[in-house]
Formats: C-alpha cells, sequence, structure tokens
C-alpha cells in the first residue's frame, strides 16, 4: 500500500498532464448517472387543481420508473395559450408568490412524498410585478426559480433578467422557457456558466410561420385521433410539429454539448393544439427518449457523463476567440418577440 501510494504520488508530481488527466476522471467519476422524466399532459385553462393532480400522477409515475427528477411544461400548473384574453387583474389573480404559494408548497409536498425532484411552471408575482416562471424544487423546498426573458403572450407579464445556474444530484443545471431557446445566444450563456443540461419547457408547435408547412392542426383530426391515429401522428410529426423541433433543437444540445430536456402539453392548450413530442436530447443531439402518445404520458432516459466532455461542442466552446466577436455581441439592439400567430 505505501509503496502504491508514493508511486501515484511521483507519477502526479513529475507529469502534471497525467495529474490532469486524473483529476478530470475523478470529477467525471463523481457525478452519478443521472434518470430524468419529461411529462405531457392537456392542461385546464386556469385549473391549479385538476394539473396539480395530473402532475401528481405523472410524479409517481416517474417514480416508479426510477426518475430522479421529472420536468413539466411551461406553465404547467396553469396552462399558458389562455392568458393572452386576461386583463392585469385576472392574470394577477392567477399569480402566486414563490416559494410561499399554494402551488409552490404543494410541489415540495409532492417531491417529498415521491423522494423526487420537479420542475413546473407557474405565474408568479413578485414586488408587484408578474412573471411566466418555472421552478425546481425538492422535498426540502425550492432550489431554483427562472422567469422567462421572453414572455410575449401577455403585456401584464415583466421580463427576467437573469440565467439561472443550479446543483441537481451534483449536475449543473440551467433553465430557459420557450422563446428563450429560439434566441442562441440565451442558450450559450447558459452552457458557458456550467449547465450540463437545460431544462426547455415549452407551449408551442402547431401555429402558423414563414416557414412552408407550418400551421394550426384541425380539430376534427384531433377528435378523430382513436379511428385515425395515423392522419394526427402526420401532422404532429410533420412540419406542423417535430419536423420543426428537430431543425433546432439537436443543434441547441448539439452546439454546446450539452443535454437537453424539452416538455410541451398535448392537445389542448387553450383553444390551441399542441403536438407533445416531449423529449430528451444528449450533447451530441441524439434523441435518447420521446413520447409519442397522444395521452397524459411520461419517458425517462438516463444521463451519463462522459458524453459531456467527449461531444463535438464540448471543444468547440473551447475553440472560441471572444476577442474577435465580443463587441459586436455587446452592441446596442432593441428585443422585438411578435410571433406570427399573435394577433
Amino acid at each position: 500500500m505505501w509503496l502504491r501510494t508514493v508511486m501515484s504520488y511521483s507519477v502526479w508530481i513529475k507529469i502534471p498532464a497525467i495529474f490532469i488527466t486524473l483529476s478530470f476522471l475523478r470529477t467525471h467519476i463523481s457525478m452519478k448517472d443521472l434518470v430524468i422524466a419529461v411529462a405531457q399532459f392537456q392542461p385546464k385553462d386556469g385549473d391549479k387543481d385538476y394539473n396539480l393532480s395530473v402532475i401528481e400522477d405523472l410524479t409517481a409515475m416517474a417514480k416508479r420508473a426510477g426518475a430522479d427528477a421529472i420536468s413539466f411544461h411551461e406553465l404547467s400548473i396553469t396552462a399558458y395559450t389562455f392568458l393572452s384574453k386576461l386583463d392585469g387583474h385576472q392574470l394577477s389573480d392567477l399569480a402566486e408568490e414563490i416559494p410561499d404559494g399554494p402551488s409552490c408548497q404543494k410541489l415540495i409536498a409532492l417531491a417529498s412524498k415521491y423522494r423526487i425532484s420537479i420542475l413546473a411552471g407557474l405565474v408568479e408575482s413578485y414586488n408587484h410585478q408578474l412573471y411566466n416562471s418555472y421552478v425546481c424544487v425538492d422535498g426540502n423546498g425550492l432550489k431554483s426559480r427562472f422567469r422567462k426573458i421572453h414572455p410575449f403572450i401577455s403585456k401584464f407579464l415583466s421580463a427576467g433578467d437573469q440565467y439561472q445556474v443550479f446543483d441537481l444530484y451534483g449536475w449543473k443545471c440551467g433553465i430557459l422557457i420557450c422563446y428563450d431557446n429560439n434566441v442562441i445566444e440565451n442558450v450559450r450563456a447558459t452552457a458557458l456558466l456550467g449547465a450540463d443540461i437545460i431544462f426547455a419547457p415549452h407551449v408551442t408547435g402547431c401555429t402558423p410561420s414563414p416557414m412552408p408547412g407550418r400551421g394550426y392542426v384541425k380539430d376534427e383530426i384531433w377528435q378523430n385521433r382513436a379511428q385515425n391515429p395515423k392522419a394526427l401522428r402526420n401532422e404532429f410529426d410533420g412540419r406542423k410539429g417535430r419536423e420543426w423541433l428537430l431543425r433546432w433543437l439537436p443543434a441547441r444540445s448539439y452546439d454546446n454539448g450539452i443535454y437537453y430536456v424539452f416538455t410541451n402539453p398535448i392537445g389542448y392548450d387553450g383553444d390551441q393544439l399542441k403536438n407533445g413530442n416531449s423529449m430528451i436530447l444528449d450533447p451530441f443531439g441524439d434523441i435518447l427518449q420521446e413520447i409519442k402518445s397522444f395521452d397524459d404520458a411520461i419517458e425517462v432516459a438516463t444521463l451519463t457523463a462522459d458524453k459531456l466532455k467527449l461531444a463535438g461542442g464540448f471543444r468547440y466552446r473551447n475553440a472560441r476567440k471572444p476577442e474577435l466577436y465580443g463587441d459586436i455581441l455587446t452592441q446596442s439592439h432593441q428585443s422585438r418577440v411578435k410571433p406570427v400567430w399573435m394577433k
């Protein structure tokens, strides 16, 4: 034992490169595999009790599947699209404090009951302002809160102004909500802050766009899903839904060398059909798991730390030369967000 210790010490001192490699391996080994569940369900507008009951059912299902954490979609506690029709007072009535409000406390209780971390979205009230917020909780309380940077659905929602990176079972995690992920600088900034995983809760897809093939899905196709599931699957997996997602989701994970956890409702959110396709992508941009059900459902994937350093995105981040473009990226610019389908 003494000889082995001396030899190990000698190698680390005389060959720094090996020391660095061994140091990396020790850090790498210390990150245990992480089992993540993505969920999707059809929410009810403003019905927190119902939505939280579904969140509990899917959380229990995720725990039985061995998940360490489960991620739900944007504003999963309240629903999303109908917020565009609410005035300031109605939206304020829907909002809650974080973490002291009843919905967040319910999430914490569920996390304690099932011994799992839960990520979900709600309207937050803070300092006389309202936010589209997303939280991560465990049985001990709030782990992180993120406020959407680009909240276009209602003029009464304020914009978040900071990124969040937090620890989840030894992994560094970030959150970007829906449109935030479309702005590639947000993703790169979160990755540069150390995120291994970005949770990307959405309410998206199946809306008009200048991109050919985009648009709404007809209600009769949804209503006839049991008799003709192929027709609905073709719509959801085509350019209105999945094909559009696959134009950019794999790029976000690949370019940055990070895991991406994408969640989206299935069925109606407000008056809009959503295609689900909740999925987990690895740092190579490959899909590890994806939900293809038309019903409330989950899928589970295991995240391993080795891919974080093996992926091309890790090398590309190291190859950056910010001295060439730092000033360009910080030029003054007026942010504008107006999706085509928003009237």
